[in-house]
């Protein structure tokens, strides 16, 4: 299975980067296609709902900036795997734009599967993401393939890793 993992934290070794790096080598180890993109490193500029990807540009956006390449992968995976921080209450910023910007595409022609890590200092604060998964799951037709969470004391242990692997082992 061809599976994409965008990591959405602006550190480069914080817990959500651990978390989508985990899932990386577990999916690798079972035998999948993956690749993780770093959206928190890529240019990539919220939508302007201009529609020109819905008239003139025939699903492409008219921003010329990393997204082109992004929603390129995201449209030929069968997986799709968001690792992100929470900050208040939802998915990061720098995961949010690759989503929103997907508005261009529709729906990933081939997206059969999706599932979300996140993690956060504080507990009880992922209900809005978890939401946006099903959501978008819904919307995609895609199966929800689950959610791991880390909060402060859970964060890059073996526990959670363990999780992930299982998380992994779904795809």
């Amino acid at each position: 299975m061809k599976i994409v993992i965008l990591q959405g934290s602006p550190r480069a070794n914080g817990n959500s980067a651990w978390m989508a790096e985990e899932f990386r080598q577990a999916a690798t180890a079972a035998g999948h296609d993956v690749t993780l993109v770093d959206v928190a490193k890529k240019k990539i500029a919220g939508c302007m709902a201009c529609g020109y990807c819905r008239t003139k540009g025939e699903g492409k956006c008219i921003q010329k900036d990393d997204m082109a390449e992004i929603a390129t992968m995201m449209n030929e995976a069968e997986a799709i795997v968001i690792s992100a921080p929470i900050y208040y209450f939802t998915l990061s910023a720098q995961v949010q734009v690759a989503i929103q910007r997907m508005y261009c595409v529709g729906k990933p022609a081939k997206v059969k599967k999706m599932a979300l890590m996140a993690s956060s200092y504080s507990p009880n604060v992922y209900d809005g993401a978890k939401a946006e998964l099903r959501d978008i799951c819904n919307y995609w037709g895609a199966e929800n393939c689950g959610v791991v969470t880390a909060k402060n004391d859970e964060q890059k242990t073996e526990e959670t890793r363990k999780k992930i692997v299982e998380l992994a082992g779904k795809m």
